[in-house]
């Protein structure tokens, strides 16, 4: 009822997934179908489980890659697997790579859209300069696809939340004019808090964290806490591992029920790496006292 999708269309959105997409989906008037991927899969889409999803009323694809908040991402042959589903299907592939620049371990972003040219004729590209740039507070994104679609977006952004300033779109114009080199030397510091992190937490009985391949954001498993108590308090959820964290060790992660996956939180590692090192020190001394 709004751009793209008509009341009762469905949507297909992995899990884990960033917290807005099921009720944009919902907002848009159509149903979120949920794909819920496996952690020992390095949480990305299996292409036989896709399309198991797939019905007549199926009218899009959501990718993010890499992932917030798993950080996981996929190489050109992976993604092509999943491509060909979707595309046998007749799928919209929304696809947000707002986190395209931040990468890991040599592997090389394959935007969708290179894909073919009936690849890019069925995509919509997101992104803006929020991530890549560090430039949240300048408010811009952008899509990029069908020209009847992006048109419909427009009216539809115009009358709601209406447009950004023209301060901030010359500012975003600047910064996609470059120089670049910052954000090679942002993305390899940003590596080496991924790997310190990783092994802090993998270092940790009871946690498992799996490495992520883009982003900023740690995605570790603490289900292995659930069932322990503090202060006679029970843990049995992210929400309540979330709780424990901030009052025992005041370190601030977000729960993974919100990305769902209630085995996970989130932790982001987009700060200095001496608060990395305090924060991982108060989350090991921390869950030690569990019982």
């Amino acid at each position: 009822t709004q751009a793209m999708f008509e009341e009762g269309d469905e949507v297909i959105v992995p899990a884990p997934y960033w917290v807005s997409y099921p009720e944009q989906i919902t907002l848009a008037g159509a149903d979120p179908v949920i794909l819920n991927t496996r952690e020992e899969e390095g949480f990305k889409i299996d292409p036989a489980e896709l399309k198991k999803l797939i019905t007549p009323k199926t009218r899009a694809l959501v990718l993010n890659y890499p992932s917030n908040p798993t950080g996981a991402t996929y190489n050109e042959v992976e993604l092509r697997r999943i491509v060909d589903v979707a595309m046998e299907a007749g799928l919209t592939i929304i696809s947000d790579e707002i986190y395209d620049k931040i990468i890991f371990d040599g592997i090389k972003h394959t935007p969708v859209a290179t894909l073919g040219e009936d690849v890019k004729k069925a995509t919509i590209l997101v992104n803006g300069v929020s991530k890549t740039y560090a430039m949240t507070g300048w408010r811009i994104g952008y899509a990029a696809g069908d020209k009847d679609v992006i048109n419909a977006m427009g009216k539809l952004q115009g009358q709601s939340t209406s447009n950004p300033t023209s301060i901030s779109q010359w500012a975003a114009l600047e910064a996609y004019r470059g120089p670049h080199d910052v954000i090679e030397d942002r993305t390899r510091e940003f590596e080496k808090r991924k790997n310190y992190i990783v092994e802090r937490l993998n270092a940790i009985p009871g946690m498992k964290c799996f490495s992520p391949q883009g982003a900023f954001y740690a995605f570790p498993n603490v289900s292995g806490f659930y069932g322990k108590r503090y202060n006679g308090k029970d843990i049995n959820s992210s929400m309540t591992f979330t709780e424990f964290l901030l009052d025992e060790a005041k370190v601030a992660v977000v729960p993974g029920d919100s990305f769902g996956s209630d085995d996970h939180v989130r932790i982001s590692f987009a700060t200095s790496m001496e608060n990395i090192v305090k924060g991982m020190d108060r989350i090991e001394e921390a869950v030690g006292k569990l019982s």
